[in-house]
């Protein structure tokens, strides 16, 4: 008697799992069309990382290597160096000459957002970033810092950013 009871629950679980199926096969696919239509990215998503800029257009980062020593992979690599009254590149006494990413390691954890004192390093929404070549997989300061817009004065309430200048990774070199 037990063994025809197991046989009638476990012929019953198949029936609903079954049902399950047959319903999920008659609803209409959702279909995302990416390569055509833009990608819908969470607000949480992480993506490429982005140097930051403060208000006067200087960079945010102070080459303070917290976030080197925070990353689990060891894929970030700084080289400090001191500003000068000539030459200011960000708004502390230091700034990072060389700041590079290696998304060869890189986890995407966020180890190094959180580490971030200043906030200087961001998560983007950039995602296209496979290749066939591993060298081009190390991200300089260039590639990753937020660019000035045409005007070459930092953003603000009279001179906004222009669209799409935070998350992503620009192209133009300093």
């Amino acid at each position: 008697m037990a063994k025809i009871g197991e046989v009638l629950g476990s012929a019953a679980a198949i029936a609903k799992g079954m049902t399950i199926t047959l319903k999920e096969l008659m609803q209409p696919a959702i279909t995302e069309e990416y390569p055509d239509g833009p990608a819908t990215l969470q607000e949480r998503f992480r993506g490429a990382h982005v140097l930051q800029r403060d208000e006067n257009g200087l960079e945010k980062c102070v080459a303070c290597f917290l976030c080197a020593a925070a990353c689990p992979a060891d894929c970030i690599y700084i080289e400090a160096a001191e500003n000068t009254a000539e030459e200011r590149y960000s708004g502390s006494e230091r700034y990072a000459k060389v700041y590079n990413i290696d998304y060869n390691r890189c986890i995407f954890c966020g180890y190094c957002v959180e580490a971030c004192p200043t906030d200087a390093i961001t998560h983007g929404h950039g995602f296209e970033l496979a290749s066939y070549n591993t060298s081009t997989l190390i991200m300089r300061k260039e590639q990753m810092l937020v660019s000035l817009p045409e005007s070459g004065r930092a953003p603000s309430q009279s001179n906004p950013a222009p669209a799409g200048a935070v998350g992503i990774l620009p192209t133009a070199t300093h």
